[in-house]
């Protein structure tokens, strides 16, 4: 299960070369900038693969207003905040933010609480003695997951997306 995580969360990672969010190019797949409209091949490949959804700046903004629109958007920005703290060196940082996730996402008294289940949530719990830009991997990947299944074949049949594929084709 880890080394599925690996894979998913290194072919998504948007990386840079100075490490800041949003950059260029990673080691694996070609990043839109943030503030380049999406082709229309580019919104096509959204409704072929939720990898390419998500590997998109703009595909990420789109699925968030639509997951916003099902009050679900605390899922996507999980999502996000455990990307950033991969990139993370710091340990100092990395400290401040997983206690940020886990306020924000994790506690039973958030709520932005994403729905985990009570095994990963313990071992969230061990994390956080010593959390490291890992700590969240395994819940990341069960929000992942849900998203995939979940939200993702509803925002396919959504007016969201049959209205932006409409207007780019």
């Amino acid at each position: 299960m880890l080394r599925l995580l690996s894979s998913v969360c290194e072919s998504l990672a948007v990386k840079t070369g100075n490490g800041s969010p949003g950059g260029s190019r990673d080691k694996t797949i070609t990043v839109q900038k943030q503030d380049e409209p999406p082709t229309p091949e580019e919104i096509q490949s959204w409704g072929e693969s939720f990898d390419r959804l998500m590997r998109s700046y703009a595909g990420r903004k789109v699925f968030r207003e639509f997951l916003r629109s099902e009050y679900s958007e605390e899922n996507m920005l999980f999502w996000l905040a455990c990307e950033e703290i991969k990139r993370e060196d710091n340990p100092e940082v990395v400290e401040e933010k997983a206690r940020n996730i886990y306020e924000d996402y994790i506690s039973i008294l958030s709520p932005k609480e994403v729905s985990l289940d009570s095994r990963v949530r313990e071992v969230i719990n061990r994390n956080m003695v010593d959390p490291t830009p890992h700590t969240f991997d395994e819940a990341q990947l069960q929000i992942y997951t849900l998203m995939h299944r979940d939200s993702y074949p509803r925002f396919l049949n959504s007016q969201i997306y049959k209205k932006l594929l409409q207007q780019n084709s």
